[in-house]
């Protein structure tokens, strides 16, 4: 039995656009980002397969400004940061990925396992007139919101607590328990912003949290209610799920973090 061909692994920071793709784990029908960045990686190699891994599988039409995912390639194949980064941008034109950044990582490091923490944004345009730069990019929510309640309520899900009610029935995570280290809301003009920090989330879980802090800021929950769903842990007792594309990852961290010198 032969010994595995030896490796180089490589960490790349991404930037997407998410509207055009069928979210980032390749799917049977449709684009995914994965394949995207595979597929640019493979002519890096010399048309040889290239695999990744990636910090957060985010669904189709969401966002990231700061997804991470790693690269295994070739020993043999000569590489800097600077080739990877370019590269890969090169041959993923044209389509709306990015690479930002590039770090030589060792092979014990996993941009999935070594993260201890995901951030998220979620935007929120909250005027009668529909974006017209931004169309795809945040939620346009008509009824005014009152983002001081929302941000009361938001703070009855930090901490750790049984998710069951903001996790989506397709969720195949182990266990409903999480940790919510951030959960925050504020208004930036006619912008919502949401943004939500822990070491790992459910399926859906940050959407469906501010798919029910609407139902708050519209009026039509108290922000108590918000706790009373969670304690329910059960989906139906909670808001609905509010849409993709408001959502961005915008960071993952790591310890030590590889993008930083």
């Amino acid at each position: 039995m032969t010994d595995p061909a030896p490796l180089q692994r490589w960490a790349v920071r991404i930037e997407y656009d998410g509207r055009d793709f069928v979210g980032w784990q390749r799917q049977t029908t449709g684009l995914s980002v994965q394949q995207v960045l595979e597929e640019a990686a493979s002519r890096l190699a010399s048309g040889r397969t290239v695999a990744s891994i990636t910090a957060g599988r985010t669904d189709a039409g969401v966002h990231a400004t700061g997804q991470v995912a790693h690269l295994d390639f070739p020993a043999e194949v000569r590489l800097n940061a600077s080739v990877v980064r370019d590269a890969l941008n090169f041959h993923m034109k044209p389509h709306p990925v990015v690479v930002l950044d590039a770090r030589s990582v060792d092979l014990s490091w996993n941009a999935r396992f070594s993260a201890i923490r995901r951030a998220y944004r979620y935007r929120i345009l909250n005027r009668r007139s529909p974006p017209a730069l931004d169309d795809g990019r945040v939620w346009l929510v008509k009824r005014p919101l009152d983002a001081e309640a929302m941000g009361h309520a938001a703070r009855y899900l930090l901490g750790r607590h049984d998710f069951t009610s903001f996790r989506a029935s397709a969720c195949q995570a182990k266990s409903p328990l999480r940790t919510l280290d951030r959960l925050d809301v504020s208004r930036s003009g006619e912008d919502i912003i949401i943004v939500a920090e822990a070491r790992s989330f459910l399926h859906h879980q940050v959407r469906n949290m501010v798919g029910t802090l609407k139902l708050v800021g519209e009026g039509r929950w108290p922000p108590a209610r918000v706790g009373e769903a969670l304690a329910a842990c059960d989906r139906r007792a909670a808001g609905p799920t509010s849409p993709p594309d408001g959502l961005y990852l915008t960071a993952v961290g790591y310890d030590p973090d590889p993008f930083v010198t």
